[in-house]
């Protein structure tokens, strides 16, 4: 018997449709605690805590994709996301231990989850945060890859300087700033008999596009329970009078083609871009650009900056992910978090002068030039077929 089990999932809906990244993470959970039932011969579960108004019906489907239990709090003051109402009833949920004896018995030393999964999206990345903050404990956010196992540190606060296996570490991974190489953080107790102290649930909030959900299977079964929260007046300060939402303004969905460039337009940006614009607009392509481009690197005209120096544009984990059937990337070294949201293109092209760009091994044509050489090129292309491809249709 241990204090720490399971693996809690905070699930996000939209007017009661779950919104991917949810079962995205419900997919990597069911995948992560098979193993390590298997592994440790446990039978932990994956635990779905579920908050809105109206939403109890969707408690099957969250069991269909990976949910072993579904935690729902169904109440009229859940119906919009408020942080520190929902921070309130998730710390709670969390550490009610009669809620765990309904879905696992041999739970009766539990006191919190072993684990806790949050969406690194806009509502996510704040609520982990404060949830975390209430039970005291750590974070790691933006994660993309998840290992479980046992690990010897040797650490001079952690472990006195001692090496001691910690068991069932949850190793969380993300890229650094760099975009090139993982950064692995742990969430560990403190071993030295001065400061002992333990840190669950280890938590992380997970980047949207980076794990599949399962198999959707509806003869799977599960518990549902209902949670009825309490709330102090003060609870209830912050009203939510009525809510709207707003949808970028970048319409990657009904393009069939993507043209997005990165720190390549460095020798001549303003100039870069009008031609990029140029390509774009002669394929009837929508314009991406790299995390670093967001940032306004370089200086070039308002216009250009206003329209496509935005995070809007940004195409990777920090932004949007796309599936054209045609990706052209100018300038793009090839960073991780830009693959993360490119790779399920259909055919990709590379324009780029170092041909050992990362880049190169995601494409299906690599030419190495550099840009302000290279689409001149392709636009006299373009407008030589032009006459062509307007007599077939």
């Amino acid at each position: 018997m241990t204090k720490y089990e399971h693996l809690y999932v905070i699930i996000e809906h939209e007017e009661g449709k779950i919104v991917p990244v949810s079962l995205e993470m419900l997919g990597e959970a069911r995948r992560l605690m098979d193993d390590y039932n298997r592994r440790y011969a446990a039978n932990e579960k994956v635990v779905a805590i579920l908050l809105g108004s109206g939403v109890r019906a969707i408690s099957d489907e969250l069991i269909q994709y990976g949910a072993d239990a579904v935690i729902c709090a169904d109440h009229p003051e859940l119906r919009y996301s408020r942080n520190p109402v929902d921070t309130k009833v998730i710390s709670q949920i969390a550490l009610d231990r009669s809620l765990v004896l309904k879905f696992s018995s041999t739970s009766t030393e539990f006191e919190r989850p072993r684990y806790m999964f949050f969406a690194a999206d806009s509502i996510g990345r704040q609520l982990s945060s404060t949830v975390m903050t209430q039970l005291d404990s750590g974070l790691a956010s933006d994660i993309n890859k998840l290992v479980i196992g046992d690990l010897e540190i040797r650490h001079e606060h952690k472990t006195k300087g001692q090496p001691i296996v910690y068991e069932r570490t949850l190793e969380m991974y993300r890229p650094d700033f760099s975009g090139f190489l993982w950064t692995t953080i742990l969430c560990l107790d403190n071993r030295n008999p001065a400061i002992t102290r333990d840190y669950y649930p280890q938590a992380c909030s997970i980047i949207p596009g980076v794990f599949q959900p399962i198999e959707h299977d509806a003869s799977r079964k599960g518990v549902i329970l209902d949670y009825s929260p309490s709330f102090d007046p003060a609870d209830l300060k912050v009203k939510v009078l009525s809510r709207r939402i707003s949808k970028s303004a970048v319409d990657y969905d009904s393009r069939k083609a993507v043209v997005s460039f990165g720190r390549g337009i460095k020798d001549a940006p303003e100039e870069n871009i009008k031609l990029v614009v140029e390509l774009a607009r002669e394929i009837d392509a929508e314009i991406g650009v790299s995390l670093p481009i967001s940032k306004k690197p370089y200086p070039v005209s308002e216009s250009l900056s206003s329209s496509y120096m935005v995070p809007d544009r940004v195409i990777g984990t920090s932004g949007r992910k796309v599936m054209p059937l045609l990706y052209i990337a100018i300038g793009i070294s090839g960073a991780m978090q830009h693959i993360a949201g490119m790779k399920e293109s259909g055919y990709v092209i590379a324009i780029n002068p170092d041909p050992e760009s990362p880049m190169k091994d995601e494409c299906d044509i690599f030419v190495k030039g550099r840009m302000e050489d290279v689409i001149p090129l392709l636009l006299d292309e373009l407008h030589a077929l032009k006459p062509v491809m307007e007599a077939r249709k």
